[in-house]
C-alpha cells in the first residue's frame, strides 16, 4: 500500500491592479522600449541582466519570466542559480558578463546617487559605445518593468517563454 503525500502550497496572492488593462498605451510603449533596448545584445546576456535587476528589486514576476526566457535562450540552470552570488562565483561568467552584472547592480541600486566611474569604465572596456548604450537602456527598462510588477503585485508562475514576443 502506498501513501500518497500531497504538498499544500500557500495560495497565490491577488494582483492589486491590472495595470496593463488600465494603461494599455503605457504597456505597449514599454514593450516597444524593451524591444528597442535589446537590439544588438546577446540574448543570454540580456536575460542575465534582467534576472539580476529583478533579484535586487525582489520582483518575483520578472524572475519567473526571465529565468524561463534565459533557459529557452540556452542559459544553464547553474549560471542562473549562481547569479545572486556572482561575486563568489565569477568563474561561471565571462569578464564581459561580469562587467554587465556590475553595471546592472550600480544602475539598479544607485545608493550613492551615481554609477561609480570604475564600474562604468569596466563595462566600457567590454562593450562598444552602441552596445553599452543598449545595455544601459536594457537595465533601465527592466527596472521600470520591476517597478510596475512589484507595485501592482503581478502574480508569478504563469509565464511561458516567448509569450510576450
Amino acid at each position: 500500500m502506498t501513501t500518497e503525500q500531497t504538498t499544500q502550497y500557500a495560495p497565490e496572492h491577488t494582483p492589486r491592479l491590472p495595470w496593463t488593462q488600465h494603461a494599455p498605451e503605457v504597456y505597449k510603449a514599454m514593450v516597444r522600449l524593451d524591444g528597442a533596448a535589446r537590439k544588438g545584445l546577446d540574448a543570454r546576456l540580456f536575460e542575465l541582466v534582467k534576472i539580476r535587476a529583478s533579484q535586487i528589486n525582489h520582483c518575483a514576476y520578472c524572475l519567473d519570466m526571465h529565468t524561463k526566457d534565459a533557459l529557452a535562450a540556452g542559459e544553464t540552470v547553474q549560471r542562473i542559480v549562481q547569479l545572486s552570488a556572482w561575486e563568489e562565483s565569477k568563474h561561471f561568467y565571462t569578464e564581459q558578463e561580469i562587467a554587465a552584472i556590475e553595471l546592472t547592480e550600480a544602475v539598479t541600486v544607485l545608493t550613492d546617487g551615481f554609477v561609480p566611474d570604475e564600474v562604468y569604465e569596466r563595462a566600457a572596456k567590454h562593450f562598444d559605445e552602441v552596445q553599452l548604450t543598449q545595455l544601459i537602456a536594457s537595465i533601465i527598462v527592466i527596472n521600470s518593468w520591476n517597478r510596475f510588477a512589484v507595485t501592482t503585485r503581478m502574480v508569478p508562475g504563469h509565464y511561458t517563454p516567448g509569450q510576450h514576443g
